[in-house]
């Protein structure tokens, strides 16, 4: 199964206690879902995991894992995220996409629909959705907030994402700046 094939539910994060529960980020539309799927999986689809939510942690479920039993095995998973096949999810409206499905769009500036790059990552630190856009030509890397203001549209199906070119020069500006 390709990367394409799957899709990251969550993201083990810590660990709660002394019986192996984890600290999860979930990125499903309702947090407490991210058991409901089946199984899930690494990364690299080696290691397959079972999971019950058994409550939150703040803005974290905490989850047990079958078969993981400590803390010392709960922390070895830190890191780790939980993937599931696409066949299995809900099919998706016309609107609609997972966060993966950004990852190699191009980037199209709003001033004049010129091509400025690639993404190359999506990221959630805590604050909001975080896209990394790879600029062509000088391969400089910039990270913008995935949002409607920063990212007024988004065509998986005709792969690519629309950015305020605005807030591309500013963040393009703070680099230089922090550079020199």
């Amino acid at each position: 199964m390709t990367t394409k094939d799957k899709v990251c539910l969550g993201i083990i994060v810590g660990v709660h206690g002394i019986k192996g529960e984890v600290k999860v980020k979930s990125f499903t539309a309702v947090d407490t879902d991210i058991d409901r799927y089946g199984p899930v999986t690494d990364q690299s689809g080696k290691h397959t995991y079972r999971l019950k939510v058994t409550g939150h942690s703040k803005e974290l479920l905490r989850v047990k894992i079958a078969g993981v039993d400590d803390r010392t095995a709960a922390e070895g998973l830190k890191g780790t995220g939980l993937y599931i096949s696409r066949d299995v999810l809900p099919e998706l409206d016309d609107d609609e996409y997972y966060l993966e499905d950004l990852i190699g769009l191009r980037v199209l500036l709003a001033a004049d629909n010129s091509e400025a790059g690639e993404v190359v990552g999506v990221y959630n630190f805590g604050a909001g959705d975080v896209i990394e856009i790879k600029e062509n030509g000088s391969g400089r890397q910039n990270m913008l907030p995935f949002t409607k203001a920063f990212v007024p549209e988004v065509n998986v199906k005709e792969g690519y994402i629309i950015v305020e070119s605005t807030q591309l020069n500013l963040i393009d500006a703070e680099s230089s700046e922090n550079e020199g």
